[in-house]
């Protein structure tokens, strides 16, 4: 998807180019000007389009996420890559619609939509930050408390380890902010102890899944509240920028601009 947003975007800019690159004052007398400029054929269709793919990306997340509408046939997570996908997509052709030329309740919706579009990428990284499950379901402190393994117990079954080597490997992996360091120095003490390589293997690999399961464990309920916090950011220029969309299309209307219908 971020292939097909960036050669939509290379192809716009290179169409366009010579159009979006002349002064607003003398567009006029440019040779594609009826083609490229707002009302045009080509910068309305923009428009419509890129407005379509906003409202459709933002309705069908919405019910998707809160009202279970096919909740049988897509996940959430799939859902909310094409949300992104469509609301990535859809304000550059926005951008492209308004010929770089912004003024007026035009300019309040598109700093609005920017908004929105960069609200939406800091709400991405927050959101993968989360666990969740294959399906998309936010998990709780709990269950992925029940992730973690018990390091004895799994050392014990799998390979023949002393008691001390054994208690090295759960201090480290049970200390806070553990480090690249941390591990190095286990397999070193680990080699030193001329322990077989597939049997040091197994334990790195104990170690490492274990500390970075304790750092989302760590970070579960800081992202959760800034996930919180976010929507409370996010929210409010979307329902600006949809309020003005609204009422620019209605203006656009009055004035008799139907694209190509």
């Amino acid at each position: 998807m971020v292939v097909i947003i960036i050669v939509v975007t290379a192809y716009l800019i290179y169409s366009g180019y010579t159009y979006y690159d002349t002064a607003l004052e003398e567009r006029f007398y440019h040779p594609r000007h009826t083609w490229f400029k707002p009302s045009g054929a080509y910068g309305h269709g923009l428009g419509i389009i890129g407005t379509l793919m906003i409202l459709f990306g933002v309705s069908i997340y919405i019910a998707r996420k809160r009202y279970n509408f096919l909740s049988k046939y897509i996940r959430l997570k799939y859902l909310l890559e094409f949300h992104i996908f469509l609301c990535t997509l859809g304000p550059i052709l926005v951008l492209f619609h308004t010929a770089f030329k912004f003024g007026g309740i035009v300019s309040i919706a598109f700093w609005s939509m920017v908004a929105v579009v960069l609200s939406g990428v800091i709400g991405r990284f927050i959101y993968i930050q989360i666990p969740r499950t294959i399906e998309g379901r936010e998990l709780t402190l709990n269950e992925v408390k029940n992730m973690k393994t018990d390091l004895s117990f799994a050392m014990d079954e799998h390979i023949q380890i002393d008691d001390s080597t054994k208690q090295m490997v759960i201090n480290i992996a049970n200390k806070e902010n553990g480090s690249i360091k941390d591990v190095r120095r286990l397999k070193k003490e680990l080699k030193l102890k001329k322990f077989p390589k597939e049997d040091r293997i197994y334990i790195i690999k104990l170690v490492k899944d274990d500390v970075l399961l304790s750092g989302k464990i760590a970070r579960l309920q800081t992202m959760q509240k800034l996930f919180k916090y976010w929507h409370v950011a996010h929210l409010p220029f979307a329902l600006i920028m949809l309020v003005i969309v609204i009422i620019h299309i209605a203006i656009t209307l009055a004035f008799g601009y139907k694209w190509i219908f």
